[in-house]
């Protein structure tokens, strides 16, 4: 039986790209960087290449002037940490002039890679079209906070589930979305079910569920092509849920770095 340390090098000996991470700002409303220096010392550590990084605003709909300004304390630790941390860009699709804009200066401005959506609006709201257009416009994913709520009462009335992912990729096939967490929370079964037959949907590993089969499942149901790597906030949790599943060494690796998703990293990487 491996050790816990011979099962670690698998992250140290290949190259780790980490889709769902966040920087976040202080007390004063600037960019935590101690924060910032603590996530990109700690992912080092742990055999982690490459954070995409965004900072939504998880409560209300805000305006698009503190979308912006959030977006460049995304740029900012993308300046501080040059080939380790890439940004998705943040909007509320409710603004949707402003949100088509907003992805423009930072995908061509400012070598963003990505957005990334919360729970203001469900993803298939037409709300968010003009979103979805712009991204396929500039031929960049969608990262959608996800998740299935069963509780009562509900927390997010809007949080996207795997019915809304479905929705969404049927009309823009085209489109590129990825559903954030499959272990974020409520009936993973559902969403999994949901999207498998829809290739134009991927999932992240991240979410504090780490229940045995989590990931065997999603790779049975998606395929392991369609499945990335990503902590949210919990590099515990995700890379656990990696190490202890019964996957091959080929299935982690292909994981650890999904090669469909290399040509954003690229992109991003001449800017």
């Amino acid at each position: 039986m491996q050790s816990f340390a011979e099962k670690l090098k698998i992250f140290k000996n290949n190259k780790v790209v980490n889709w769902h991470e966040h920087v976040w700002t202080d007390a004063k409303g600037n960019l935590n960087i101690p924060e910032a220096d603590l996530l990109v010392e700690s992912a080092k550590k742990a055999g982690m290449d490459v954070l995409v990084c965004s900072l939504p605003v998880t409560r209300g709909n805000p305006e698009p002037g503190i979308c912006r300004k959030y977006n460049d304390y995304v740029y900012e630790a993308m300046q501080r940490y040059p080939g380790i941390i890439q940004g998705m860009c943040y909007v509320n699709p409710g603004y949707a002039k402003e949100a088509c804009l907003e992805i423009e200066r930072c995908v061509k401005e400012l070598g963003f890679i990505g957005v990334k959506l919360y729970n203001q609006y469900f993803i298939s709201d037409p709300a968010v079209h003009s979103v979805i257009e712009k991204c396929i416009e500039l031929d960049i994913p969608i990262l959608e906070h996800a998740g299935r709520d069963n509780s009562l009462p509900v927390s997010q009335p809007f949080i996207s589930d795997g019915t809304h992912f479905a929705k969404a990729a049927e009309k823009y096939p085209e489109a590129l979305f990825i559903y954030a967490h499959i272990g974020g929370g409520g009936d993973y079964h559902w969403s999994l079910k949901a999207i498998a037959d829809y290739p134009n949907v991927f999932l992240d590993i991240s979410g504090s569920i780490y229940d045995e089969d989590l990931i065997e499942e999603t790779v049975r149901k998606m395929g392991v092509e369609r499945v990335m790597f990503g902590t949210d906030g919990s590099f515990s949790s995700s890379m656990g849920k990696l190490l202890g599943c019964k996957l091959s060494e080929a299935e982690k690796i292909a994981i650890l770095n999904n090669k469909h998703m290399e040509r954003y990293l690229e992109r991003g990487m001449k800017k």
